[in-house]
């Protein structure tokens, strides 16, 4: 089986995303889940370009790696300087690491018109910056920047780079979409072409400006490429770049091409959601492979075919990245939905309560605004409510909410609330910083003393929508609330004309699903 080269440069081309920033020890937890992950080069960042990624390279003297090559990026020596005066080669040397990706003009409009240089030089730059990180025992792997478009642009100085780079001891050539901007089918004639003519192995390194960096990848690969370089859940400058998410199961399933170890690949939607949560950002849910979303199914006819076969409607199994299928129950939803759900909640009838009942029961509330598949925590709970082996936790006796406004003093809030929880009265108040707020710290000081699992469970997302805008103030909303205990996060919906109503429902049932999950009885 032959093996492509798997590069990650989240900790230096992804951290260039908007809105991500990733500290010192982030990137080092990063790059360990990567070493252990199987990968074979973690390219950790560009040391001579800033403090925080020249600290990162020292710290990680003191945490070698098991697997993976740590690699420093760079670039190639200034027009006329020496490569023993070059800042950022001497960044390189000092980062005291033992392999390096330089990257080296290869488009003549950018020779001339950013490094304002000769062709002939900057042939000189990249063979003997190459030349001199080799010399001084490293392995240099050169990033041909902006290589498709100086191919299409003037094909033979395209290519004196890579000889330049060759000539110089780089390890292998990658070719660089820079701009994203070159589609599929060039990727592949170009890498066919440049195969043939230089005496190098080659790679790519694709942004997604087009949205095409994981297609461009793999048809470089089929081209002859043997590394592919890209990011954690694509992420990079502008568009992105190419996520390696997608590109290592395509890889290892499609194509039939050994990537990282096949036990490790299991583990792929586990590393996508560590990266997400160290960098701060919400997941896609919709991302192929490892997305919540993947391998959710909501058609009643494609749940039928599924309960005879899942490959129907899935192109894969889940579990081989990490994943789960999902089944969602809405208004489109058929028995089959149902049917799947009681097995997966290991729920029998047992001439309780017929399915059609409870369907009957979803789609009328789904009519008056629930939407179960963004609240599965809800309707799980409302299944188990309609079967008698289950008990609420707590039940509201009644609730006040008290709001004082003056002018240009904050806004006072207090619920006090009375509830009755296995058997007995509770009455508390609290205050917040809106009613909702008050309503949610009352209700966890109201429980906290009979069921201590409340402290760990902490409300993540907020969001209200307005369902029927033409009813004004009078019109009905829907909140949906994403509750977490450190461990796992779900969802809840509440719907009402009245928005501190409809958000008691929603967090209510946060409460009892996290309990429930918790193991109370």
């Amino acid at each position: 089986m032959p093996t492509v080269q798997i590069y990650d440069t989240t900790l230096r081309d992804g951290t260039q995303s908007e809105g991500i920033s990733l500290s010192v020890d982030d990137k080092i937890k990063i790059a360990i889940k990567l070493d252990e992950m199987g990968f074979h080069y973690i390219e950790g960042g560009w040391p001579g370009s800033n403090p925080k990624d020249a600290e990162f390279f020292q710290r990680m003297k003191q945490k070698p790696l098991k697997n993976a090559k740590l690699v420093a990026f760079g670039s190639t020596r200034r027009p006329n300087t020496s490569v023993e005066q070059d800042a950022s080669l001497s960044a390189t040397l000092e980062s005291g690491v033992a392999h390096a990706a330089v990257f080296g003009k290869t488009w003549d409009f950018h020779v001339l018109q950013v490094l304002k240089t000769t062709l002939d030089e900057n042939l000189k730059m990249i063979e003997e910056s190459i030349a001199y990180l080799k010399d001084n025992g490293i392995e240099v792997i050169y990033d041909a920047e902006h290589f498709f478009d100086g191919y299409k642009a003037n094909k033979e100085y395209a290519i004196a780079t890579l000889r330049a780079a060759k000539s110089g001891g780089a390890s292998i050539a990658v070719l660089c979409d820079t701009n994203g901007g070159t589609m599929t089918c060039e990727i592949y004639d170009i890498v066919s072409e440049v195969k043939k003519k230089v005496d190098i192995p080659l790679g790519i390194h694709a942004h997604n400006d087009c949205e095409l960096a994981v297609a461009n990848s793999l048809a470089a690969v089929k081209a002859g490429a043997v590394q592919v370089q890209g990011t954690i859940n694509g992420f990079g400058e502008r568009c992105g770049n190419a996520n390696l998410c997608s590109i290592i199961p395509n890889l290892t399933f499609k194509y039939k091409i050994k990537t990282i170890p096949d036990n490790n690949i299991k583990k792929l939607a586990e590393l996508s959601h560590y990266v997400y949560e160290i960098a701060n950002i919400k997941p896609n849910p919709h991302q192929p492979y490892v997305g919540k979303s993947a391998f959710a199914h909501k058609g009643g006819i494609h749940v039928n075919a599924l309960l005879k076969n899942s490959a129907t409607y899935e192109h894969i199994a889940p579990e081989k990245v990490g994943n789960r299928r999902r089944v969602l129950v809405s208004e489109l939803s058929g028995a089959s939905n149902l049917f799947y759900k009681f097995q997966e909640l290991n729920l029998k009838l047992n001439g309780q309560v017929k399915e059609r009942e409870i369907l009957k029961k979803i789609k009328e509330m789904e009519n008056k605004g629930y939407q179960f598949e963004a609240a599965e925590a809800s309707f799980e709970l409302l299944m188990r409510r309609m079967f008698n082996d289950y008990a609420e936790p707590f039940t509201l006796e009644n609730m006040r909410i008290m709001i004082e406004m003056k002018n240009d003093e904050p806004v006072y809030s207090e619920a006090v609330i009375k509830l009755n929880i296995k058997g007995s009265k509770v009455h508390t108040a609290a205050e917040g910083n809106g009613p909702v707020n008050a309503m949610d710290n009352a209700l966890r000081k109201a429980l906290v003393e009979v069921y201590p699992e409340v402290k760990n469970m902490k409300l993540h997302d907020y969001k209200v929508r307005v369902l029927d805008e033409e009813s004004a103030t009078g019109a009905v909303v829907r909140v949906l609330i994403e509750t977490s205990n450190g461990h796992a996060s779900w969802n809840t919906v509440g719907v009402s004309t009245n928005l501190i109503e409809a958000s008691w429902h929603a967090l209510a049932d946060g409460m009892a699903y996290g309990l429930l999950k918790s193991g109370v009885k």
